[in-house]
């Protein structure tokens, strides 16, 4: 392969080893940040026909990027940096890779050894400085000849191997000078010849063997079968999992039981018309919420939702089976009994086809009155909320109902955290496209979500769209230039001058709320900006419509020009904090009076 007899110097030789085996192991996509001392692994990336590459200049937007890439597609991306304070920069997005368990790979280029704690130039300690977050880390030495090349081979491999099972991983690789194209005398070839067949053929120098073990699930199919009254949670999922939401219907169908599919679960939008999508709605009557579930089957991470975590911690019921392929405990209200580490799409259709053998045994579902009920509190928040909302202009939750509706199927839609994604899990409609939708989650914070959307949207290869609200895209503005090329981005801003959400906190109502100029100065933090500017600088076409209609032809509009689109959405916080305050009285009292007749 010329890009690998190539090199110049032992430096490259290294650099491009690594680089060819990171793609040969499915990591394809490496965003490269400019700086010096990284030249050897941004030359690699350069040379390799088959490396994808997008080179930015912010070490932190680069990181939610690759979080993005990994999301959607559930392989790791690369992240190529040089040493300092360029390598800190990855930490938030490493933190949020961590908690929602993508996919990562940190290339972090540092100094030699014998410049580190000497007061030198851009060296910090990067060895370890992603302990608490990263799956994996290893310092993998100055390149010498006098080190077998295979240990760059396999350190790449293991690299991926470890990202795979969910989360980042760290390789710090010093390098001395030269940095450079500048030939130290030694002859590639030979160092290629000692790794055999692997320098001029295609497959990876390490393969990961993963046992096919089909779960044993009789034991639990036998302690679910004959519960009357449980609930199948259907919690975030990877983008990629089709078999989950399939299995899991058919399990509460089996059952008797209602699903409740998150937003993120790929079960909410154009899926499941059977499932209690309003469930957060309906939680707010007292009556559903005294209705305590015996069991919980639940896939996947957790709920969007806080009335939901809230109701199971309440009703701590006898049995909590949770699902999930990571080791780490997700179990925030301390209520799961039964923990099943595996891959969750294998055993969603392990126990529909062993509860599918039960079922000629039965007489009957057992708990179909007890699922019609919900089915029933579901729909009555739902027509309760739409015969406001219906009046309500374009308010923020009509926004979140607009995008959904606008998007092509199968388009992508990213959730900021914050309002946006509490607004699509509780308004949106089931109905119409099924559109794949992401937030993240894990740590929730509300940095690097523009750069998200850019690597989601460049995963799929499909338009996507973006629900962020006026901080967060002030906190991530300078990604908007990410969104200049390549596949379109429909931006769409709702802009309430501040933090919207702290209004929903007993700081600003109730018995402990603060007088209204401190809340306003250190919670509501007004800010009195607008961001046309901001799509001007990133050359970005600018819509700011005051209409659902205006709303849904300029997502159209963005649409079909086939490029990026910033559209501002100007509300009032205090204003949308009594709609929704108005929504969620009139679906109790609608859940109430449904349920009062049962």
């Amino acid at each position: 392969m010329p890009h690998l007899v190539s090199a110049p110097n032992v430096n490259h030789l290294w650099a491009a080893l690594l680089v060819e085996e990171l793609v040969r192991q499915g990591t394809t996509f490496f965003v490269v940040c400019p700086g010096s001392r990284s030249t050897p692994l941004a030359v690699a990336v350069a040379n390799n026909p088959k490396a994808e590459a997008l080179v930015h200049w912010d070490e932190r937007a680069a990181g939610f990027v690759a979080l993005g890439w990994g999301r959607a597609t559930g392989r790791p991306a690369a992240v190529v940096t040089t040493s300092g304070t360029a390598v800190a920069n990855l930490l938030p997005a490493a933190v949020e890779a961590r908690q929602s368990g993508v996919p990562m790979v940190l290339l972090t280029a540092d100094r030699p050894p014998e410049l580190r704690e000497t007061g030198a130039n851009q060296a910090i300690r990067q060895p370890g400085l992603f302990a608490t977050v990263a799956l994996w880390a290893h310092d993998l030495g100055t390149p010498t000849p006098a080190v077998d090349p295979a240990v760059v081979l396999t350190t790449a491999a293991e690299a991926v191997s470890r990202a795979c099972d969910g989360g980042p991983v760290h390789l710090n690789l010093p390098f001395r000078e030269p940095l450079g194209g500048t030939p130290d005398g030694s002859d590639p070839s030979v160092r290629l010849d000692a790794l055999g067949g692997w320098a001029g053929g295609e497959e990876p120098y390490t393969r990961r063997l993963a046992p096919t073990v089909r779960p044993e699930v009789g034991e639990l199919a036998h302690g679910l079968h004959g519960v009357e009254r449980g609930v199948v949670v259907l919690g975030p999922l990877d983008t990629e999992d089709a078999e989950t939401p399939t299995a899991a219907a058919e399990i509460a169908d089996r059952l008797g039981w209602p699903l409740l599919p998150d937003l993120l679960s790929g079960a909410r939008l154009g899926h499941v018309p059977e499932a209690a999508v309003a469930v957060d709605l309906a939680l707010t009557s007292a009556t559903l919420r005294a209705l305590h579930p015996e069991a919980v089957l639940q896939f996947g991470g957790r709920p969007t939702s806080k009335r939901v975590a809230q109701w199971i911690a309440d009703a701590r019921p006898d049995l909590y089976v949770h699902v999930h392929p990571r080791r780490e405990r997700i179990d925030p209200v301390h209520r799961v009994t039964h923990r099943l580490v595996a891959p969750v799409g294998p055993v969603a259709m392990a126990l529909d086809e062993s509860l599918a053998s039960r079922d000629a045994r039965r007489t009957g579902r057992l708990g179909d009155g007890w699922r019609s009920g919900w089915r029933a509190a579901s729909q009555a928040a739902r027509r309760a909320a739409d015969s406001i909302l219906a009046e309500s202009g374009l308010s923020e939750p009509v926004v979140a109902r607009a995008i959904v509706r606008a998007l092509p199927k199968g388009a992508g839609l990213v959730a900021a955290a914050s309002m946006p994604v509490r607004d699509l899990d509780t308004y949106a409609e089931a109905g119409g496209p099924a559109v794949v939708v992401t937030a993240n989650r894990g740590a929730s914070g509300i940095d690097g979500t523009v750069a998200t959307a850019a690597g989601f949207a460049r995963g799929r290869g499909l338009p996507t769209g973006l629900l962020i609200g006026d901080l967060a895209l002030l906190h991530d503005q300078t990604s908007l230039a990410l969104l200049r090329d390549g596949l379109p981005v429909i931006v769409v801003c709702v802009n309430n001058d501040g933090g919207g959400i702290f209004h929903r906190l007993p700081i600003a109502h109730g018995e402990g709320r603060l007088v209204e100029d401190t809340f306003e100065r250190f919670f509501g933090t007004p800010h009195g900006l607008t961001f046309e500017h901001a799509a001007a600088q990133a050359g970005l076409a600018y819509n700011a419509p005051e209409s659902v209609e205006a709303l849904e032809a300029a997502i159209d509009q963005g649409l079909s020009s086939g490029a990026s689109v910033l559209i501002e959405v100007r509300t009032s916080r205090e204003q949308q904090t009594a709609l929704r305050r108005r929504i969620e009285a009139a679906c109790a009292e609608a859940v109430d009076q449904a349920l009062s007749g049962r």
